[in-house]
């Protein structure tokens, strides 16, 4: 534990130097505009163009995006330098083991509470309620082999072990904690076939019944594509990667209408309809602002939605410093 602490704070010093000049299109005013970083893949531009949007549509205020920050580390340093007071999207599970440089928690409720807690307390930072969805690892069958086989759960798959061909992402295979030896001592069962490939490769061997079972993420758009099922992680081997909104405290104190904006979309993206933004984006080519704008209009942008005056992020902006 000595030794990743120790490798986390030499990273973030890295990460530090590497962006000690402006990055390309950071230089908002943030003390008084709303500045929202996003990641570089298609869920995480999507989410940020759903939270630009939405505060754009219930403000007044300026508000500007810088896209394609590739890692939630960088993320964190651009919010650190005070480049960007929100975040459109960060994963519980990410979060916990990078930038906190704690151990998992499979728990999916204490995950949440821990990164809530730790970014308050360590960074004055706002870790909202998950959006409704998490983006993890998953196991995935067709639709006609679940009801073939009568499958719903991990644990099912070990009738058919020795028939399978599981296609599963290379990184997987000697990936530790919850990688291929974690799933054996957890499940019990190891597969007699297994091929390790791109993770973006997966779906498309499912699909054309070249795999029987592969191991892809919980929210890819090619799982609505091919109507594929996703298979219960009854044992809870993948650790939980909620994802949610980040903001200052700085940022919601002084514009009480943002904190609302945002907690408006707490609990209204569930998984599937996740799975289906980034099908549009990704499959039908569709921009992820234009996805973000189509969903914001389907949703008559959340307005009538009632907000818990009582969550303890209200507590906190009186409270933080």
């Amino acid at each position: 534990m000595k030794f990743k602490k120790s490798f986390i704070i030499i990273l973030l010093t890295l990460v530090m130097l590497l962006t000690s000049c402006t990055l390309p299109g950071i230089g908002a005013d943030t003390k008084n505009d709303v500045v929202i970083a996003s990641g570089s893949n298609t869920e995480k531009l999507i989410l940020g163009e759903i939270v630009a949007q939405k505060i754009k549509h219930d403000t007044d205020l300026k508000v500007s995006m810088i896209p394609n920050l590739s890692s939630s580390i960088l993320n964190h340093i651009a919010m650190l330098k005070g480049d960007v007071n929100v975040v459109g999207g960060m994963y519980t599970g990410t979060a916990l083991t990078g930038e906190l440089g704690m151990d998992p928690i499979k728990d999916p409720d204490e995950a949440m509470k821990v990164v809530q807690d730790e970014y308050y307390k360590r960074w004055n930072r706002l870790w909202y309620p998950s959006f409704g969805f998490a983006n993890t690892y998953a196991f995935m069958v067709t639709k006609e082999f679940a009801e073939e086989h009568d499958l719903k759960k991990v644990s099912d798959l070990e009738k058919l072990k020795g028939d399978l061909k599981v296609g599963v992402d290379t990184a997987w295979i000697t990936r530790k904690g919850d990688g291929y030896k974690a799933f054996q001592e957890l499940y019990g069962f190891k597969f007699e076939d297994i091929y390790p490939m791109q993770i973006g490769l997966v779906y498309t061997a499912l699909a054309t019944k070249e795999m029987d079972v592969v191991l892809g993420y919980s929210t890819d758009g090619k799982i609505a594509s091919y109507d594929l099922v996703l298979l219960e992680d009854d044992k809870k081997l993948f650790p939980p990667y909620d994802c949610s909104p980040v903001a200052s405290v700085e940022i919601a104190r002084k514009y009480p209408e943002v904190n609302e904006s945002i907690m408006s979309l707490v609990g209204q993206i569930s998984t599937e309809t996740m799975q289906e933004l980034n099908r549009r984006a990704d499959e039908d080519l569709v921009e992820p602002s234009e996805v973000a704008k189509d969903f914001l209009e389907e949703n008559n942008y959340f307005d009538n939605v009632k907000i818990d005056k009582n969550d303890k992020i209200f507590d906190r902006i009186k409270e933080g410093k």
